[in-house]
């Protein structure tokens, strides 16, 4: 058992540092232009749908019950074509940074849905934890709302970042029982096929009318990077862990984003560290923290 749980962890901690990197991949393709958000997303959904079916190949053979093929939608849905359209939008209306901090507000919500959904109580430390996140989310709202630039981070920005979180919380919340039903291979390519699916009809015309001859090398690693890594890898390893660890502690591995995007964007040179981003990832992270110790609390 000990060791199962020291997978999981390990598993979503990898998965979590690729997502703080591709934080700011997707950033600097965004700053490109050259490829728009649903059209990066047909590429990942794509990519990961071909790698994981070309991969279930070499595994035994595993049956889908009839009953689950609408359930696995729903999670392909919550799970990844709203969190990554979301989060693709919403990564072009704001900094790395500013979505790495709005990304630790995950286990708040995955701790609400747990309340909603499976009566986990709230108490008075989690409604302050809670309360002092919103009062980050609200001073980075107010002072983003002024910025310039390129790096600046708008309103709308912020409430896609949001959605983004919390789409991916439900999916973590609701379908642990769906995924523990079947092998990691098995799940992630009829995910990424209903994905792929749902995506295509708004994709279809930006797929012909790209000018891929215009994507340079560099943009095309990371396009690379996002396909395989942030997509394909990330997505075993989630599913791996949260067979083995509860959902809040899947979502509280978010907390090296805020770390690796801030760390990776300055040494590139996409973004800049402020004080006021200082005090606005203090003030979300202290009430994730608060969160996360009430429930500790409670357990004992």
């Amino acid at each position: 058992m000990a060791k199962e749980k020291l997978a999981g962890h390990l598993a979503v901690g990898g998965a979590y540092v690729i997502f703080g990197l591709n934080l700011v991949f997707c950033k600097d393709i965004a700053n490109s232009a050259l490829v728009s958000p649903i059209v990066l997303f047909a590429f990942r959904a794509m990519g990961a749908t071909a790698l994981f079916w070309m991969l279930s190949l070499f595994l035994p053979k595993e049956k889908i019950d009839r009953g689950d093929f609408g359930k696995i939608a729903l999670a392909s849905l919550l799970g990844l074509f709203l969190t990554q359209i979301t989060f693709l939008e919403g990564i072009t209306m704001a900094s790395a940074i500013d979505a790495a901090i709005l990304g630790t507000l995950g286990p708040i919500f995955t701790m609400i849905f747990a309340f909603l959904f499976l009566k986990e109580p709230i108490t008075g430390m989690k409604a302050g934890g809670v309360a002092l996140s919103f009062g980050g989310i609200l001073y980075l709202i107010l002072h983003s709302a002024h910025a310039g630039g390129a790096s600046a981070t708008t309103p709308a920005g912020i409430v896609l970042l949001l959605l983004n979180s919390l789409c991916f919380a439900l999916y973590l919340a609701l379908f642990r029982p769906l995924i523990s039903k079947y092998n990691v291979v098995t799940f992630m390519k009829w995910m990424f096929l209903f994905s792929l699916l749902m995506c295509l009809p708004f994709a279809a015309r930006g797929l012909l009318t790209t000018d891929y001859a215009a994507i340079t090398p560099k943009v095309g690693l990371e396009i690379g990077y996002l396909v395989f890594f942030a997509t394909f890898v990330a997505y075993f390893l989630i599913p791996y862990g949260q067979k083995r660890i509860r959902p809040t502690l899947v979502s509280m591995y978010s907390y090296f984003q805020p770390i690796l995007a801030t760390a990776l964007s300055i040494i590139l040179g996409v973004d800049a560290l402020t004080w006021q981003k200082i005090l606005a990832t203090v003030l979300v992270v202290s009430g994730v923290v608060l969160v996360s110790k009430s429930r500790a609390a409670a357990s004992r």
